[in-house]
């Protein structure tokens, strides 16, 4: 009788507005996994489900992460890395890679972004530089050809440092010397309708100078603001200039309708001595604050009505990153499932071991429905609860 009532209890669990994660966040996260501590790619699906993500950006194509996400309503950016570029220039090698690494998942996890290279132009290979934009092209020929170019688009992550200037917000500007590459790639996401990635970090800002730069305005707590004299727009927090700083940069190239992404930001909650800010309660304020205005489909006061659309850097600390310790300090969990500090969602990763009575409870669903690895991972974790 009491696994009777346990199985009925689960059922409206699971049709609840509360299991079903009706407010989604819509919200995107980092999924790096330069450690050695993490949890198994099924149980970070857990963690993520249960956090009500619905976007995961990854630095490669891990098939194990995109196993353990089938048939779940998260979007998956995949990560072509740089050591990959001049391969990518080979239209044979770049359809070859798609269908080794991308086919064999698309019919049950929704990839829909290829990110080819990370920070490329603000690196020091000039050789690697010039393969970017081919590789990018490349790939998305290799798209078309396979038929997956509406479902899948390509682009790649700057970091801020592209920029020669961003203050004031409106003159924003490309480094001179990187002009002529990011102009061709900027005809290439105008000419595919696709948009421009910006790892954005107010914390470097602020850790540089931090007797200058206003630690509310970075935090996005309350403070008078700054307003831009070229456009007489209100800023009370420093990511949302950088966005429009990279809006102004853009159209200073002479293009208008591409859209900006911030593909990375985030608050280390630890660093080196010299690592003004970087603890954990700076990062708290930072990312729940951040959290909030999403909530809220803010957009910049550029473009007001155009909600900030973000990758939260990172899911988890990294222990293997090399660095400052600012580096593996970044995540919002511990590799173990317990939050690094509360920014008002809550998450968790599943127990490893049941018993033989919360088996069955999850074979009668089985019989019943199509599961998902988080609904099993859940039910079994509350079976251990009760």
């Amino acid at each position: 009788m009491a696994t009777a009532t346990l199985f009925w209890v689960l059922l409206l669990l699971i049709f609840s507005d509360s299991f079903l994660g009706s407010h989604c966040l819509g919200v995107g996260i980092n999924y790096g996994q330069i450690a050695n501590n993490l949890p198994s790619p099924s149980h970070a699906a857990y963690l993520i489900k249960s956090l009500n993500v619905t976007r995961v950006k990854l630095y490669d194509s891990d098939p194990n992460v995109l196993s353990a996400f089938a048939n779940s309503d998260v979007a998956f950016v995949v990560g072509l890395g740089n050591e990959h570029l001049q391969m990518m220039t080979d239209p044979t090698q770049a359809q070859t890679w798609i269908q080794q690494n991308l086919q064999p998942y698309i019919s049950r996890t929704k990839i829909k972004c290829i990110t080819v290279g990370n920070e490329v132009l603000t690196g020091n290979d000039t050789q690697l530089m010039s393969y970017l934009l081919p590789a990018m092209q490349t790939v998305n020929n290799a798209l078309a050809n396979l038929g997956l170019q509406e479902e899948i688009y390509v682009t790649t992550a700057h970091s801020f440092g592209v920029l020669e200037t961003s203050y004031p917000p409106s003159a924003g500007s490309f480094r001179q010397d990187l002009v002529d590459y990011i102009r061709s790639i900027l005809n290439f996401h105008s000419q595919t309708g696709t948009p421009f990635f910006i790892n954005a970090y107010p914390f470097f800002a602020y850790k540089d100078n931090p007797s200058q730069v206003s630690l509310d305005y970075v935090l996005f707590q309350s403070n008078p603001g700054m307003t831009d004299p070229g456009t007489n727009l209100l800023y009370d927090n420093m990511l949302y200039a950088q966005i429009d700083a990279v809006h102004a940069a853009i159209n200073a190239a002479g293009y208008t309708n591409i859209q900006v992404k911030v593909s990375e930001t985030g608050w280390p909650s630890k660093g080196d001595p010299n690592e003004t800010g970087a603890t954990p309660e700076n990062a708290r304020l930072y990312n729940g604050n951040l959290l909030q205005r999403m909530e809220q489909n803010q957009g910049t006061p550029a473009k007001p009505s155009e909600p900030v659309d973000i990758y939260f850097f990172a899911l988890f600390n990294e222990d293997l990153k090399p660095g400052p310790a600012s580096e593996r300090n970044y995540g919002l969990y511990y590799p173990d499932g317990n939050p690094v500090y509360d920014i008002g969602i809550q998450g968790y990763l599943p127990r490893m071991d049941y018993s033989s009575s919360a088996k069955n409870v999850v074979s009668w669903i089985e019989a019943l429905f199509v599961p998902t690895a988080f609904l099993t991972s859940f039910v079994l974790d509350i079976c251990q609860r009760i």
